[in-house]
């Protein structure tokens, strides 16, 4: 079962930061491409506008520096740069090394593919790496879905869009924030949501939907259980921003109410691995998350994939590192 075992060590995120392209499509811009409507679309997905535009590297780029410069770290300091993204620039190499020269940074650099789950993957890889010695990981998620979206097809083009969302996280003596996690993947659905090399995205919407909501729930069940906490207890949810049906069917089923979740989507549509380093950062932004706080990040994605993971939102205040053995249910 994973989890969070004592005596290792944990991490905290320092530093946070975010980039969205400059072109905003809106509905009403997709009503003179093919036929939709504006109502029609928010109904269904909640989405209102989307950025589209841009490379992953130029991207990934700009969150990474701002995050950077928030936390202050000194850049020879980063150990690891994680690239979680399912839109690199090439085949070969991997789009973080490209980043990781731009950013003038001496480490380690890799992408991790897990789809719209890619950034909760890649926490839970980059708390991995601290307790093994790493003392700062830089934590990146980054999709340019519009280059693989056949705005053709109003199945996809209503949801899909670009953006990019960075954290830096550090080492801590004790536990630091991570409480519980879970990742999971169901092969057997991957043919309801893929692109073929060089294709565009397809997706069967309904089998989406349904599979979405059973697998979030699922896997958020999983890292409650391990972190030893309960959904009464969870202050705020970040899920992936894929639709906001699917999010209010997989919170319904938690047990949780929608006030507490963080959302985004409603300006950015769908935009894969970086939806839920936007929402928290949006989250952050708005002063709704307080030293203390139980955060709950769930994702799905193609593969189909699932992550979650249950952090305490804490400095280093020894005051809110969880009590003996609440990370080890």
């Amino acid at each position: 079962m994973p989890r969070v075992n004592q005596g290792v060590r944990g991490a905290v995120i320092t530093g946070w930061g975010s980039a969205l392209p400059p072109k905003v499509l809106t509905n009403h811009d997709l009503e003179d491409m093919f036929e939709t409507d504006h109502d029609w679309i928010v109904e269904r997905t909640g989405i209102h506008e989307r950025r589209v535009g841009g490379m992953t590297s130029d991207l990934s780029i700009e969150s990474g520096r701002a995050a950077l410069e928030m936390s202050g770290v000194d850049l020879d300091a980063i150990d690891a740069l994680i690239l979680a993204t399912t839109t690199p620039d090439r085949s070969v190499p991997a789009t973080a090394s490209t980043v990781q020269a731009a950013l003038g940074l001496n480490c380690g650099a890799f992408d991790v593919n897990a789809a719209c789950s890619g950034w909760v993957y890649g926490l839970v890889t980059a708390h991995g790496l601290i307790a093994m010695g790493a003392e700062k990981v830089l934590l990146i998620g980054t999709d340019t879905l519009a280059r693989i979206t056949d705005w053709t097809d109003r199945n996809t083009a209503i949801l899909f869009a670009d953006g990019s969302a960075a954290t830096v996280l550090e080492a801590v003596d004790g536990p630091g924030q991570m409480l519980g996690w879970d990742l999971d993947s169901d092969g057997t659905a991957e043919r309801h949501l893929y692109a073929e090399t060089g294709g565009t995205l397809q997706m069967e919407g309904r089998e989406v939907f349904r599979k979405a909501v059973r697998i979030m729930v699922d896997s958020a069940t999983k890292s409650m259980a391990h972190a030893g906490v309960s959904a009464d207890e969870i202050a705020l949810v970040v899920p992936h921003q894929a639709n906001i049906r699917i999010i209010s069917a997989s919170i319904d089923r938690l047990g949780i109410p929608m006030e507490r979740t963080s959302i985004v989507l409603d300006k950015t549509g769908n935009t894969s691995s970086a939806s839920i380093p936007l929402a928290l950062n949006r989250a952050l932004e708005d002063g709704r998350v307080r030293d203390g706080d139980l955060v709950l990040f769930v994702g799905f994605g193609a593969g189909m994939s699932a992550a979650s993971a249950v952090v305490r939102w804490n400095t280093t205040d020894p005051e809110l590192v969880p009590e003996s053995g609440e990370a080890s249910a």
